[in-house]
């Protein structure tokens, strides 16, 4: 008997619907992926890779924080995670809303490149800074960790979901960096913008449901 596959194929939905929140919410282009993309175009590839390791850094320091005070606050309210889950899925309702507005507008991607002075290392630490003074990051990650997590989860679903995300945070927005430094994708985004935020109103929808009801 596979002991392994026992303890953790529970949580085995919740957490790959958790990356797949993340994932998505990354091909959408917020203020952090557009700062990437505009100091890739405008500064260089180098500059831009350093400022997505920053903000790749931010996304695990909110991921921790996040998994600790989930794991905290019901270990101690467990009643409290009832409460999460609602507003987890009320966000990211807003977030289905926010991409069919998108999808129906027509609009440029409006990238803003990121210049200071110091070397790669001024650029990890502005990414840095930029993702950690996110105020929506905090709402964000209360949606994806509750779709993970339960009030009986252990904490090492809320670990796997911290690594894996983390993982997918660094290499995605170096992707950005590198696959956005030229003007021709930039263009290409453009053109199929309007349809992929459209299934991403669907996926948000689909998810926001998923956390109201997953594991009663």
């Amino acid at each position: 008997m596979n002991w392994d596959k026992i303890v953790f194929e529970p949580y085995l939905a919740g957490v790959l619907l958790a990356y797949g929140v993340f994932m998505i919410g990354m091909f959408t282009p917020g203020p952090n992926i557009l700062a990437v993309i505009g100091t890739s175009m405008s500064v260089g590839r180098t500059e831009g890779k350093a400022l997505a390791l920053g903000i790749a850094t931010g996304t695990f320091c909110w991921a921790m924080l996040t998994a600790l005070g989930l794991t905290a606050l019901v270990s101690a309210y467990a009643s409290l995670m009832i409460v999460l889950k609602v507003v987890g899925a009320g966000y990211l309702l807003w977030l289905a809303y926010k991409a069919f507005k998108s999808a129906l507008t027509v609009k440029d991607l409006d990238v803003k490149a990121v210049r200071v002075a110091g070397g790669n290392s001024a650029y990890y630490k502005r990414g840095l800074v930029i993702q950690m003074t996110n105020a929506k990051a905090a709402l964000v990650w209360i949606a994806i960790m509750s779709l993970a997590m339960d009030g009986q989860a252990p904490i090492w679903v809320a670990g796997i979901v911290v690594a894996g995300t983390s993982i997918i945070s660094a290499v995605g927005h170096v992707i950005y960096a590198v696959a956005f430094s030229t003007a021709p994708v930039v263009a290409v985004y453009s053109k199929a913008r309007r349809w992929i935020e459209g299934a991403l109103g669907l996926y948000f929808c689909f998810a926001s449901y998923k956390l109201v009801s997953y594991r009663g």
